[in-house]
């Protein structure tokens, strides 16, 4: 079994790529693969609606960038973790074009990550979390992917890089969701 995971921060190795390494030990342990796919400095456009992947239904967009890239390790996956830190009260503009262009492929190619698991990652400095939280929802929602819970909601809070290790309650949510993740796609394989 294998999960990735979409760090859309700027920043590399900051507090969102700490929440997910704290959620991919859990999964670690249980005996998943995990990897990580930074979208930072990568050349991405936005969903032009040109509809071409319903003509076409390769499992592709017809934009060349790397967000096909992302689509193909998000359709040999078992499980998908969206990770964003909040910006302006949502996803940044990556994670945006990642999820309109994953998302309308998926659904035009017979929605093909039906029944994957999916979890949001979240990284904030005080408002907006629960909004980005929502968006980041929405996508394994309308792709009939299964999302397991955690204790709270998955946030962890810090502004500065590293911040985030002092949030005791996020970095538990963290560890909580990575162990609920694992149980949940242990139980789908048998």
């Amino acid at each position: 079994m294998k999960v990735v995971a979409f760090n859309g921060s700027a920043r590399k190795d900051g507090n969102t790529a700490i929440l997910v390494q704290t959620l991919f030990k859990e999964l670690e342990k249980a005996g998943i693969e995990t990897e990580l796919v930074p979208l930072a400095a990568k050349k991405m456009h936005g969903c032009l609606a040109c509809g071409k992947c319903w003509e076409k239904k390769d499992r592709r967009c017809v934009i060349d960038d790397y967000v096909n890239e992302c689509i193909a390790k998000m359709d040999e996956a078992d499980g998908i973790i969206l990770a964003s830190p909040t910006y302006f009260s949502d996803v940044t503009t990556e994670m945006k074009a990642l999820i309109d262009r994953a998302g309308y492929v998926a659904l035009a190619n017979d929605s093909m990550y039906r029944r994957k698991i999916g979890a949001a990652v979240v990284a904030v400095r005080r408002g907006g979390a629960i909004h980005t939280f929502d968006t980041l929802n929405h996508f394994f929602f309308i792709n009939q992917m299964i999302v397991p819970g955690s204790r709270y909601w998955n946030v962890g809070i810090g502004l500065e890089k590293g911040d985030v290790t002092k949030d005791e309650e996020g970095l538990e949510t963290m560890k909580v969701l990575g162990e609920n993740m694992a149980w949940l796609m242990k139980k789908l394989k048998k």
